[in-house]
């Protein structure tokens, strides 16, 4: 009996499972443990599949809006604050575009942080009431503008798709071309002795861009005419980039431009026609046969047929 009685229990030492904290060591799967060996999230992810910054759209339609009014106010007041501010103005139309652009942030800052300090300077050049300073003023603004153009123009050509922000900033780089003209006849106008247009004609802000524009987009009034070689050589000029830009830039830029509806939809290739079907002759179409004709083996033979005289 007491043999028995050890032998049961051995069995049933054997069939007991392990103690509870052996068996949830090997068999556990809780969420630390299937956190570690599953988790895709942004920390697991490797530096090539970690999405980078979303695209900035380009303001240029503000831009536009600026340098629309920063015209204007030059054009309709007659007084030398309105010159006077157009430091500052230009000076924030390079900071929009610096805004705008794709340039790294530090390079943005340095920029930023010396266009600031030459508006400065420039503005008090232009305070001290001197030829010198007035084209030194000048100059400055026409670093200003041709810097600002290279900018948009670089950021819009940069642009994947064309949409009317490119539009809008191709319209902007023209409109920067045409004061950065003037400011480089004013410049001359101030520097040089001999007075600008020929004629006797009055060599200010508002003849100066009038003069420019008329000259950028070849209209060619007669009514303003340059009297130096250096003005002309300079007009020439200004001719020129207007007419390659018009006819380069702005209309493969209109030509190119798509609407959002349009960008939306998947690009696909031209539709191919269909493939013909060979059909073999007495077949209809899917190879079924006509009628009710069964198809016969090639190998399969055919008993001749039986004549009353062989009965």
């Amino acid at each position: 009996m007491a043999q028995a009685s050890l032998a049961r229990r051995a069995v049933r030492r054997g069939s007991q499972p392990g103690p509870p904290e052996t068996a949830g060591r090997d068999s556990r799967s809780g969420p630390e443990t299937a956190g570690r060996g599953s988790r895709s999230g942004p920390e697991m992810a490797g530096p090539g599949s970690h999405p980078g910054p979303p695209e900035t759209a380009g303001r240029y339609g503000v831009l536009l809006l600026v340098l629309i009014s920063t015209y204007l106010l030059s054009a309709f007041s007659f007084s030398k604050l309105a010159s006077d501010l157009q430091v500052a103005a230009f000076a924030a139309v390079l900071l929009l575009a610096l805004r705008t652009s794709r340039v790294r942030r530090r390079t943005a800052r340095l920029a930023g942080g010396v266009a600031l300090i030459g508006s400065v300077a420039a503005g008090a050049a232009d305070l001290t009431g001197t030829a010198a300073g007035y084209g030194a003023a000048e100059i400055w603004k026409a670093l200003l503008l041709l810097f600002t153009v290279v900018l948009i123009v670089r950021r819009v050509l940069d642009r994947p798709t064309v949409t009317i922000q490119s539009i809008y900033g191709a319209l902007s780089a023209y409109l920067i071309i045409g004061l950065m003209f003037a400011a480089c006849y004013a410049a001359i106008e101030h520097l040089d002795s001999a007075p600008f247009f020929a004629g006797g004609q009055p060599a200010i802000t508002q003849t100066l861009q009038y003069f420019s524009f008329t000259t950028l987009t070849t209209l060619g009034y007669g009514d303003f005419t340059a009297a130096g070689n250096g003005g002309r050589a300079i007009a020439v000029m200004e001719a020129l980039t207007g007419q390659v830009f018009l006819a380069t830039l702005v209309a493969r830029l209109v030509a190119a431009f798509r609407a959002p509806a349009e960008q939306a939809q998947p690009v696909t290739g031209r539709p191919r026609p269909p493939r013909p079907v060979r059909r073999r002759p007495g077949i209809p179409y899917r190879g079924k046969p006509a009628g009710n004709t069964s198809r016969t083996s090639r190998h399969t033979r055919v008993p001749p047929a039986r004549n009353h005289d062989d009965l």
